[in-house]
């Protein structure tokens, strides 16, 4: 399991790193704002239109092979702007990613969940999260320094060579070949038949606002720092305490749902989150809005890990891939509607309003994890050893 985390960590890793490579060269090659607005914006498209068929497609063959698909278009979509250094190849590079993103998340996700006996589940989804939390930060400083020491088409090229790593262990590494989760029977029914299942609808529904929280909070911070005066530094450091809070929380999440029923913690974090969101915009002091910002990092490190095990746990046999899918799907349309929605809120009612918004739709979410049953699914087959 720690190394398909490791591999997913180099993946997601180029996937985070190439956002800021791609905005950086886009510039240098005189692209407009609304250019690589649009570019930023293509990263998302295929998951938000064909991630539902990424999960379908894993449930159907297997992990392996879109895995493998995944890092093969990584790499490739690596090597465009390296051979084709152009606004275009931009574009097509930032397609080319968002599908082998795409591929290579929804299988991950779904081997996470499916790797080990289910005691071991909480652990394994807590595990890839902490990866997620290191790739967004790894990726982008890779980016930078190679950027600064070996220019903008080299650092697309090292990206490129890195999923080599990932691409060449899928290819060779056996345990892998010889796992297969449970698979979907021909007829399986359609996505809307999944989301007429309430208990699986509301934890897609609540996976939906935690990632709602999450952005509006990482979209409004640097904008309220700068209407109360901060300096960018105290900026960055206040978003860093966040960022160092939801990594020990993921760190400590296998400790709390082995105490705790996962929902219980997840609808704990979501009504401390919303009460600290309700107090933000009265605070201007540096100290209390790093302390603030370190417990909402606490309260939102734990929807993903979370959100991932309760949809895996209520998945029908054989439709994990399709379930995370559609959670794939909808937390990317989150991604592209919350901004604009946010930013058009903002400009009618003001700043404030918008974090007593958010606290809202985290009070909601907390009450509709409540409202959550509990489940008691079959094991998962058993994996072979982790290597």
């Amino acid at each position: 399991m720690y190394l398909m985390v490791f591999l997913n960590v180099i993946i997601h890793g180029c996937q985070v790193g190439s956002r800021v490579v791609m905005a950086l060269f886009a510039i240098k090659l005189g692209a407009s704002p609304f250019a690589i607005g649009l570019m930023v914006a293509l990263y998302s498209i295929p998951p938000l239109c064909f991630g539902v068929y990424a999960g379908r497609v894993t449930d159907r063959y297997g992990v392996r092979g879109p895995m493998i698909l995944g890092a093969v278009l990584c790499g490739a979509g690596m090597l465009l702007p390296y051979c084709w250094p152009s606004i275009p190849g931009l574009f097509c590079s930032a397609v080319t990613i968002g599908f082998s993103f795409m591929f290579y998340t929804v299988a991950v996700q779904n081997l996470t969940g499916a790797w080990g006996p289910r005691e071991q589940r909480a652990q394994n989804f807590s595990t890839l999260s902490l990866g997620y939390s290191i790739s967004g930060l790894c990726g982008p400083v890779f980016a930078g320094y190679a950027i600064e020491y070996a220019g903008h088409q080299t650092a697309y090229l090292c990206f490129a060579i890195s999923t080599l790593i990932p691409l060449l262990t899928l290819l060779l590494y056996r345990p892998l070949r010889e796992f297969e989760p449970p698979q979907a029977a021909p007829s399986s029914g359609n996505a809307l038949e999944l989301l007429r299942q309430p208990e699986l609808r509301k934890v897609l529904i609540n996976s939906a606002l935690v990632v709602s929280g999450w952005d509006l909070y990482m979209f409004y911070l640097p904008i309220y720092g700068d209407s109360i005066g901060l300096p960018a530094s105290r900026i960055g450091t206040i978003l860093g305490t966040f960022a160092a809070a939801t990594f020990v929380m993921r760190f400590s999440l296998p400790y709390l749902t082995k105490r705790f029923p996962a929902r219980n913690v997840l609808s704990v974090s979501m009504f401390a989150g919303a009460a600290l969101f309700t107090a933000f915009p009265f605070v201007s002091d540096i100290w209390m809005l790093s302390a603030l910002s370190f417990g909402i990092g606490l309260a939102l490190g734990c929807g993903q890990p979370i959100t991932l095990l309760m949809s895996f746990n209520r998945s029908p046999e054989g439709r994990s891939g399709e379930v995370t899918g559609i959670r794939f799907a909808l937390n990317h349309f989150m991604h592209s509607a919350v901004p604009v929605t946010a930013g058009a809120l903002a400009s009618v009612l003001g700043l404030a309003p918008v974090f007593i918004i958010n606290a809202g739709i985290l009070a909601y979410s907390g009450h509709l994890t409540r409202t959550v049953r509990a489940t008691v699914q079959a094991a998962p087959p058993a994996a072979p050893p982790a290597g």
